[in-house]
């Protein structure tokens, strides 16, 4: 076992620079956390939402009105680009 020795200065300094990263470390943590547990929307609750078919969905895609994300042949949505349409348009109800 080796033994280091160090002034209190510097203890205390590498101490809060530990501290500091430790928080950062933890906010990053919470951060990444909350984008994985966010729920995607299939097109399938989309369309309930919007009370529009998948064609139009589909036309909203095309000219886009709506972002996405597709996985093989499924698309999905974020919350809050279904919510950012409703503003947007005024005419389509949240269910």
């Amino acid at each position: 076992m080796d033994i280091v020795v160090l002034e209190k200065k510097a203890f205390d300094q590498l101490m809060d620079e530990t501290r500091q990263l430790t928080q950062k470390v933890e906010l990053l943590s919470r951060k990444c956390q909350d984008k994985r547990l966010q729920k995607w929307l299939t097109g399938e609750e989309v369309c309930a939402i919007l009370k529009i078919s998948q064609r139009s969905l589909q036309t909203m895609r095309s000219k886009h009105k709506i972002c996405y994300a597709q996985l093989g042949r499924k698309f999905y949505y974020r919350p809050e680009e279904v919510e950012l349409v409703i503003r947007q348009s005024g005419k389509y109800h949240h269910v």
